[in-house]
């Protein structure tokens, strides 16, 4: 009888425990959709295309033109650097991302910056339990 009244105890915490564990991962939160926002910034600012890939959403990964993520965004990093206020709206939106309004719907998510990120949008997917810019 006792080890029923354990094993039943036991069963019952765990029915409380794995559900919640789950859903803990199933989607991110405003908090680290901006510390992906500013870990990809940060990146730019420093001409990291390595750093910057890591925040891309897989299909913005792939190698184009025979150059690979890193490359690309090396240059791209560079194109904004060199471009007259280029530094100056990079650090705008780096400031912002602590305090940016943030949507969430989700596995999508959405950061409202003054200058966005990619294709005038600075949007967020959670896969691989972190936020992936995408388009």
């Amino acid at each position: 009888m006792r080890i029923t009244r354990h094993l039943a105890a036991g069963a019952g915490l765990l029915a409380l425990i794995v559900p919640a564990a789950g859903l803990a991962d199933t989607t991110g939160t405003a908090a680290t959709l901006r510390s992906a926002t500013a870990r990809l910034i940060t990146a730019e600012l420093n001409r990291d295309g390595a750093t910057a890939c890591g925040v891309l959403n897989t299909p913005l990964t792939t190698t184009i033109g025979g150059k690979t993520c890193a490359q690309r965004w090396d240059a791209r990093s560079a194109r904004l650097l060199a471009a007259s206020g280029g530094a100056g709206r990079l650090r705008a939106d780096l400031r912002a991302a602590a305090s940016a309004p943030i949507a969430i719907s989700g596995e999508h998510g959405a950061i409202t910056l003054p200058y966005p990120l990619l294709d005038g949008h600075s949007r967020f997917y959670w896969t691989n339990n972190c936020w992936m810019l995408t388009r």
